[in-house]
């Protein structure tokens, strides 16, 4: 069944169509992603979707009652609200009447006894215990605590928050622009296995290229103003497309050399425009015409990195290395020696101290105990994933040239409008201010910048994010090929297979092992009994102020394969009938709140009741979380 078709859309910003009299359907429960060059269109079309742009022609015709929920790039502040509160914002006017009573239940926008009745009233005309059951079940099913401030969390735990949003009002379609940009790698597993399981239909467009193998069933690629539809996995896509792209390629061949020989044709004179031949003149300028109309296909990146003299054969050691920050131990014990050449992959949960073992590595941090060794003439470039390094306020071009119009690359003069261009800038783009560029132009911005300064060392936060496939296939060859030392931190699995040597694995908890090999060889090294100590479930857990989230992979099995003891086999026999009682009284509570004359109590009561369902859902939370713990034992 169709819930979405579009036929014959057309959109444009000004100029050429981004989107060119395009079709297609999308069914129910196809999961579809969404591929194209940076600018192709992407996030366009999917804000068409979701009908946050108007077509400038052609139809976009929803079937009635489909509800379409779009997750964007970008996390917006949570303006100091709960979780709660920001996921039930996804059920629209009245779900903002219901952010508003949790808010003043729990504090945050003060006391009132006869306001907080007054909106109590108007929830219940809405049956606001109906739209808190929906909050909350999509909390506990997502393992998010209610009351937590949504701008404390990580990026991984705001991601989630969103998601929920977006899913509270049970969308029959989800459009996810980039899901899991900054997330790390448990994050980037849960969102895959979540996902699967809802069976929600899905467009999305992601950079990850194992996360496009492991949900899509379909892909569709955005190319010239064109979309081409693929009804197959990502990895029988690439081959098709490459067959399909050599075709093309033959067939314009054959047409330009069949004009090419009708031009030579009408230049013979009178004798081709006697009547006879007044059939192919019309032939020839119609072919002129379609070749004129022809969309040349978007050309590739040019990358290349300057080296700089090479450096010593140690580049940087650590030898039981301790460093706390804020009161708080983040690297404990770590001895660590990097040689010319190595192409390290570095990983662990968000907030383990990637960023801190890099910094010590590099001599920026100094440790509060043991040694840290440096090299011989280190000249170090820094790729920052937060973009840090580019002000907004300037033009493209005055962020690369630094207010010069030449830069030398590899002792070479070139002008900075035509070295932006190897990195798909054109003229006006090169002249555009920072804050306009899109986040893939961006990341390539930094990459042309970066790849101006001569290194030996070159250091990648996050390098992959925003940028198209095929200039990710040609970062990685660049990187394959780069004589200097590698250090990257990455969640992208594919990335790291297909560059890295040898792997550094943060637990968490201080520990730092290394693996040879990428992100598989490191899983398939993993011992069962390679416990980093962090807990098994995907909560984030708060070590000071920094919240750490558990990679698939990380999480502790010690436990795995094990039997379980006399008291645990009791345990896990009194959890159904102790899940089956709480959920008993939570529906109990529940059908009291949905009758007018519970907001008629005193608000002393109506906050205890409210508490008293907080208590239950977090008494769930931890027996649902204990059962699937045993049970996996």
């Amino acid at each position: 069944m169709a819930l979405i078709d579009v036929r014959e859309l057309c959109f444009t910003f000004g100029g050429e169509n981004l989107l060119d009299r395009i079709s297609f359907q999308i069914d129910l429960g196809e999961r579809i992603g969404l591929l194209g060059r940076n600018g192709a269109g992407k996030s366009t079309l999917l804000k068409l979707l979701a009908g946050d742009l108007a077509p400038d022609d052609g139809v976009l015709a929803v079937e009635n009652g489909t509800r379409i929920a779009r997750l964007e790039q970008e996390v917006p502040a949570g303006r100091g609200r709960s979780v709660f509160a920001e996921v039930a914002q996804g059920l629209g006017e009245p779900g903002t009447l219901l952010a508003e009573v949790h808010e003043r239940q729990r504090g945050a926008a003060g006391a009132g006894g006869a306001e907080l009745e007054r909106l109590q009233s108007e929830l219940a005309a809405h049956e606001g215990w109906r739209l808190e059951d929906q909050v909350r079940q999509i909390l506990s099913r997502m393992s998010l605590d209610p009351d937590a401030l949504f701008d404390t969390l990580s990026a991984g735990r705001k991601r989630r928050v969103l998601l929920a949003r977006a899913l509270v009002g049970g969308p029959a379609v989800l459009l996810l622009d980039e899901p899991t940009n900054h997330l790390d790698l448990g994050s980037i597993a849960w969102l895959e296995d979540f996902l699967l399981r809802e069976g929600v239909t899905l467009v999305f467009v992601t950079h990850d290229r194992m996360f496009l193998q492991r949900l899509a069933t379909r892909i569709i690629e955005v190319e010239r103003g064109r979309l081409f539809d693929w009804t197959c996995d990502y990895r029988t896509f690439l081959a098709r497309r490459e067959q399909a792209l050599e075709a093309e390629a033959r067939q314009s061949e054959l047409f330009d050399k069949k004009l090419a020989q009708e031009e030579i044709w009408i230049r013979t004179g009178v004798k081709a425009r006697r009547t006879r031949n007044e059939g192919r003149v019309r032939a020839l300028e119609q072919m002129r015409r379609d070749r004129a109309q022809r969309r040349q296909k978007l050309g590739n990146v040019s990358l290349l990195v300057q080296e700089a003299q090479r450096s010593g054969t140690l580049v940087a050691a650590l030898d039981k290395v301790d460093v706390s920050l804020g009161g708080r131990r983040v690297l404990e014990g770590v001895s660590v020696a990097i040689s010319r050449g190595e192409k390290i992959g570095i990983l662990g949960p968000n907030g383990a101290g990637k960023t801190t073992l890099i910094r010590t590595l590099l001599g920026e941090l100094s440790p509060d105990s043991g040694t840290v060794r440096l090299g011989t003439n280190l000249q170090v470039a820094y790729f920052d994933q937060l973009r840090v390094q580019l002000d907004e306020s300037r033009s493209a071009a005055d962020n690369v040239g630094e207010g010069n119009d030449t830069v030398v690359v590899n002792g070479k003069s070139r002008h900075i409008v035509g070295y932006l261009s190897d990195f798909l800038f054109s003229r006006e783009r090169a002249q555009t201010l920072v804050r306009f560029l899109s986040g893939g132009e961006r990341n390539r911005l930094l990459l042309a910048r970066l790849f101006t300064r001569p290194a030996n060392v070159l250091v990648l936060d996050e390098p992959t994010n925003d940028l198209d496939a095929e200039t990710l296939e040609l970062l990685e060859q660049l990187l394959v090929d780069y004589q200097g030392t590698l250090l990257v931190v990455s969640h992208d699995r594919e990335f790291l297979n297909n560059v890295v040597t040898s792997t550094l694995v943060l637990d968490g908890q201080g520990q730092v092992r290394e693996f040879a090999g990428g992100y598989d060889d490191w899983l398939r090294q993993s011992p069962p009994a390679s416990a980093a100590t962090v807990p098994p479930d995907d909560r984030p857990v708060r070590r000071g102020d920094e919240p750490v989230e558990t990679p698939r992979g990380l999480e502790n099995t010690s436990s795995r394969g094990r039997r379980l003891t006399f008291k645990e086999q009791k345990e896990l026999a009194a959890l159904p009938a102790r899940i089956e009682l709480l959920e008993r009284e939570q529906a109990d509570w529940h059908q009291k709140m949905a009758q007018p004359s519970f907001y008629q109590q005193p608000p002393q009561a109506l906050t205890e009741a409210s508490q008293r369902l907080k208590d239950l859902e977090a008494e769930l939370r931890q027996a649902y979380t204990r059962w699937e713990e045993l049970e996996q034992s």
